[in-house]
């Protein structure tokens, strides 16, 4: 049985976390975004309550996956301030989360796209005001780059990726996301191929609502160093074994799976069973403010669903670090603060 006092969600917050697959786009908190939403004159609900109804995945909802899809906009943004702006206040959130440190990923595309602003300007933009925050709120950050295999081509992506990629060594790594059914891996091999030939590292969305057979071609062909969500491991023990021989981290996020359909019981969610198997799994929120949630939300449904411990959750974090995209020697000191701030949260809590 869990402690209490883990399952307590005003001491849980304070543990400190590191994340590995949250999307910026899907992290902007509500009355941040309200407020330049009508300074830019969009046509939106006359109440924050309305707006926040129309804008999040229902609580109680059924899984709905493209209705899950249908909360993102890119109409929002009318400056590059504005996507300062919402970058700035969306990462000010990570703290109320204990978010310790974080690769924040996006996609420049969904920012540029409504006003066809620079890419490389976009990038810059983000990461510049999301440092901005995260400094002063102590939290370590770094970035990944998402590229939407369903709203451009490989070649458009590829053009993307030449205009970005020297913008801020802060990108750790590129993310593939978007479309899995319709845009499987295989057609993403000539990208992949110039990214990992730059000495990029890469996490691949696969194995969400597509077969394993997704999951071993984003390895095999795209060189993923880790997966995002990676549900259908569960059905393969051949890979299950690669993918701990190989340490590929798997990303993987409850509340999201839940709401897209791609795992409707949570209590029945792989990540329990891979966890206890010993295949690397890390606990990630997705999409929070789209759900209505937050991480620690979901680290309270891992402990009651799967039964986990302190010290089970110290491992998801310690699998995180070292899963991360950081160089070998930035990863040694984060881990080393990180259990500093893990013995500041047991004197704190009476751990």
């Amino acid at each position: 049985m869990a402690d209490k006092k883990l399952s307590d969600k005003e001491v849980l917050k304070h543990f400190p976390k590191i994340e590995l697959h949250r999307h910026l786009e899907g992290t902007y908190p509500l009355d941040r975004l309200y407020e330049m939403a009508k300074k830019n004159g969009l046509d939106v609900p006359d109440t924050l309550t309305r707006f926040k109804e129309e804008n999040q995945f229902p609580a109680n909802g059924e899984p709905n996956f493209l209705l899950f899809l249908s909360k993102f906009r890119n109409d929002w943004y009318r400056s590059l301030d504005d996507v300062a702006f919402i970058t700035y206040h969306s990462v000010k959130t990570l703290a109320q989360d204990g978010i310790f440190y974080i690769e924040l990923r996006f996609n420049p595309e969904h920012y540029a796209f409504f006003n066809n602003f620079d890419r490389a300007e976009v990038t810059k933009t983000i990461i510049d005001a999301a440092k901005k925050a995260a400094k002063e709120d102590g939290i370590r950050i770094r970035f990944l780059i998402t590229l939407n295999r369903g709203k451009q081509t490989e070649d458009d992506l590829l053009s993307m990726y030449e205009q970005i990629k020297n913008v801020s060594s802060d990108v750790c790594g590129y993310d593939l996301a978007g479309d899995e059914t319709h845009h499987p891996p295989a057609g993403f091999q000539k990208l992949f191929q110039r990214i990992h030939s730059d000495g990029f590292p890469s996490t691949i969305h696969a194995g969400e609502v597509s077969p394993s057979s997704q999951i071993w071609d984003a390895v095999k062909l795209l060189f993923a160093n880790r997966i995002g969500h990676g549900t259908s491991t569960a059905r393969d023990p051949e890979l299950q074994k690669y993918l701990i021989d190989n340490d590929i981290i798997l990303e993987q996020c409850l509340t999201s799976n839940r709401q897209t359909g791609s795992w409707i019981n949570t209590e029945t969610h792989p990540f329990g069973e891979l966890f206890h198997k010993g295949v690397p799994v890390t606990l990630n929120s997705d999409d929070p403010h789209i759900q209505n949630t937050d991480l620690t939300d979901d680290y309270l449904l891992a402990i009651r669903c799967f039964d986990l411990s302190l010290d089970d959750l110290v491992k998801l974090n310690l699998t995180a670090i070292r899963g991360s995209f950081l160089p070998d020697k930035e990863k040694a000191a984060l881990a080393k603060d990180y259990q500093a701030a893990l013995f500041s949260f047991k004197q704190r809590f009476g751990f």
